[in-house]
């Protein structure tokens, strides 16, 4: 794939300049500020990486706009904390849910808009044969997932334990990381059996 500097990459630019634009946003007056930061520890990590590996990894402009919304998300997720999300209570009127279920939303979107960009690491830098990378991405994505259920409790604990239940946004459900990683999964097997069905209809193409 060959890479484009990112002063001619008009996609990717306005992608950056959305992405700041609601970072600014939702950093102003963010519901629980303390807890708007240790939403945004990671998010912090991940974007530096991104920045600091252009040069020498750069995904698709499909890939860098999936990671930006997800990352639009998570920042509005973070501005109010999960279980506090007005789309959340929305739907909660709407369908009569029993609970705010934003971050349910999120962490599948974790899966549905994650799963092609990790395929792309995959098919470029392991050798990974196109069959495998479809049951390997999903794999990948249950693992990362369940890895930051276990960030999570862990951050909440040393961090701040007083936010730990506006942070971890559990909402009283013992089983929410369960379901939470469950939901991933699926966002996955989804987005999965999407790019699958749009590589077999290429390759027919081209033969």
């Amino acid at each position: 794939m060959t890479t484009e500097p990112f002063r001619s990459n008009r996609v990717l630019q306005a992608l950056v300049l959305w992405l700041i634009t609601l970072w600014i946003i939702t950093a102003i007056k963010p519901l629980y500020p303390r807890d708007w930061l240790l939403e945004n520890l990671l998010v912090f990590i991940w974007s530096a990486l991104l920045v600091f590996t252009y040069r020498r990894f750069q995904f698709s402009n499909l890939a860098y706009g999936l990671f930006v919304v997800f990352l639009s998300l998570h920042l509005a997720g973070a501005h109010y904390t999960y279980a506090e999300t007005p789309f959340g209570f929305w739907l909660q009127d709407w369908f009569g849910f029993e609970r705010n279920h934003y971050d349910r939303i999120v962490h599948f979107a974790f899966g549905l808009l994650l799963a092609y960009p990790m395929r792309e690491i995959m098919l470029r830098t392991s050798g990974l044969k196109t069959s495998w990378s479809y049951f390997i991405t999903l794999n990948c994505i249950m693992a990362f997932s369940a890895v930051y259920e276990i960030i999570e409790a862990v951050t909440a604990i040393i961090v701040s334990p007083e936010l730990g239940a506006a942070y971890l946004g559990t909402q009283g459900d013992e089983w929410d990381a369960q379901k939470d990683a469950a939901l991933a999964a699926l966002g996955a097997s989804i987005a999965m059996l999407i790019t699958w069905g749009y590589t077999r209809r290429q390759a027919r193409q081209t033969t």
